[in-house]
């Protein structure tokens, strides 16, 4: 069991996807949680993206990537800036679907505000996922890896 959870985590993209996930569970508790103390949809987005962030940099750069400690700085603004990106990506998203514009979910959910922050964060999440891992790749994680 050993030998297939270490091969499972030396393989970027299992690795990237299971830590993927895992970013998004942070990022879902967090703004799942938040919506039901703060009124204000983009607050909470950012708040979830800012732990969601500070989480995925060390995952990636630790266990993912595997990256030297050496020159961590240079890679968090690197990363932070790529998130940035995929964070305006998710206030669009959130303003679109639950501020702008909830009747596009909340005709199949009964117009339910909840269901309707929840489905627009699963949407969105698949999005960022995907161009995250590529700004990751091409951007962000190009130093020498730590040998194993």
């Amino acid at each position: 069991m050993k030998k297939y959870l270490k091969a499972f985590f030396e393989n970027e993209i299992l690795s990237y996807l299971f830590f993927g996930v895992a970013t998004t569970l942070v990022y879902i508790l967090t703004r799942t949680s938040l919506f039901f103390l703060i009124p204000q949809t983009l607050l909470i987005v950012f708040i979830a993206n800012c732990v969601a962030i500070l989480f995925a940099f060390i995952t990636n750069d630790q266990i993912v990537f595997r990256q030297e400690w050496i020159g961590w700085p240079a890679r968090l603004v690197k990363f932070v800036s790529a998130r940035l990106t995929t964070l305006l990506l998710d206030l669009v998203l959130a303003y679109l679907l639950v501020d702008a514009f909830p009747q596009l979910i909340g005709q199949f959910v009964h117009q339910d505000p909840t269901r309707i922050n929840a489905i627009a964060t699963l949407i969105s999440q698949v999005l960022v996922i995907v161009l995250n891992y590529i700004l990751s790749k091409v951007f962000v994680f190009q130093n020498t890896k730590k040998s194993s």
